[in-house]
């Protein structure tokens, strides 16, 4: 494994502040996602994003204040965003309760019959590529995962995603990291059970093979999480997670604009 599965640090951090800018939306009358779009005076500034978007893959929280207040930052910048809900409608709350089996609510879902395996959440990502494409025009289209969601844009650059971005990754095979193949920047955290300093160094081995642009930053004083749970009122957290944002803005800008 490049990174293992997801565990109790998935599902720690704090809720931020803050009032949203986009629009709740439906794929093919069954999958929600949260969708984003610059300000048109931003695209004046920069028409090069014209026609250019990405996709958001969450982690277990899905769709939540978090990562819908993290798509209008994209947006701002002049990316149209969608957040997917790779779960289906059961994603999981913050801080669970003691004993909550964690791989039960991904191999069987909430309800025992609503599994979040690769066979279940495949759809949903080709779904939402299909969409941004197809319905609303895209031609150029990045994707960034976080936790769980970084699994989701490494299986999926033969169905579309051209430029990939992974904070604190977990469950991507080593395969799969190798098989992505295109330019990925990834955000690190220096305390992290899921992607291991093992993990981590093998990772850039395989990315050094692969041979197509990469980068690893990894953030000290930091846990698994921090680019999007992180405390803003602990100083350390909130710059490495601005400065993991900004990573992800000028990976795309760089190699999704020119590439």
């Amino acid at each position: 494994m490049a990174s293992n599965p997801p565990g109790d640090c998935c599902i720690r951090g704090v809720k931020h502040e803050g009032t949203t800018r986009g629009e709740s939306v439906k794929i093919n009358n069954k999958h929600l996602g949260y969708l984003a779009k610059p300000p048109s005076a931003t695209l004046e500034a920069q028409p090069n994003k014209k026609d250019t978007a990405i996709l958001f893959v969450p982690d277990v929280i899905g769709i939540w204040l978090n990562s819908k207040l993290m798509a209008d930052q994209y947006a701002a910048n002049g990316y149209l965003t969608l957040v997917i809900d790779p779960f289906n409608g059961d994603p999981l709350s913050l801080s669970r309760p003691a004993g909550f089996d964690f791989m039960a609510w991904l191999k069987h879902g909430t309800d025992g019959d609503n599994p979040h395996t690769e066979e279940a959440v495949d759809p949903i990502i080709e779904a939402a590529i299909k969409y941004l494409k197809e319905e609303l025009g895209v031609k150029r289209l990045g994707a960034v995962g976080y936790c769980f969601g970084a699994k989701y844009v490494a299986r999926h650059s033969k169905t579309g995603i051209q430029c990939g971005y992974f904070a604190h990754p977990s469950f991507v095979t080593e395969d799969e990291l190798r098989n992505f193949n295109r330019p990925l920047s990834i955000a690190a955290a220096e305390t992290d059970e899921i992607f291991t300093i093992q993990q981590r160094h093998a990772s850039e081995a395989i990315l050094r093979g692969v041979g197509k642009p990469y980068q690893i930053n990894l953030f000290s004083g930091v846990a698994h999480g921090f680019a999007v749970r992180g405390d803003p009122n602990d100083k350390r957290e909130r710059f490495a997670k601005e400065q993991a944002f900004i990573q992800a803005v000028a990976w795309f800008d760089q190699f999704l604009l020119t590439e």
